[in-house]
């Protein structure tokens, strides 16, 4: 098993724009949904991801982080099209 921060971390590797872990983009584990929650913030808009434990075991281990790349680019698209404050 592996900590919140090296997941962060390793979300940071695959998108280095989007921000630093804790203030930008902040990874923690949901034990009643079983998965880990990815909150990306920009600016005052801020939105939230489940990832699999699986999903983020693969990606971890080095093997294939797709379901990653696209849960957090979805995220990120997501955030760019909600209205200015």
């Amino acid at each position: 098993m592996y900590e919140k921060e090296q997941l962060c971390k390793k979300i940071q590797e695959i998108y280095p724009d989007i921000g630093e872990c804790g203030i930008d983009v902040d990874v923690d584990y949901d034990e009643s949904e079983k998965s880990w929650v990815v909150n990306l913030k920009s600016g005052q808009k801020a939105l939230k991801t489940y990832l699999e434990d699986k999903d983020a075991d693969l990606c971890m281990e080095g093997k294939q982080c797709v379901s990653l790349g696209i849960e957090i680019n979805q995220l990120k698209d997501s955030i760019e099209r909600m209205p200015k404050d």
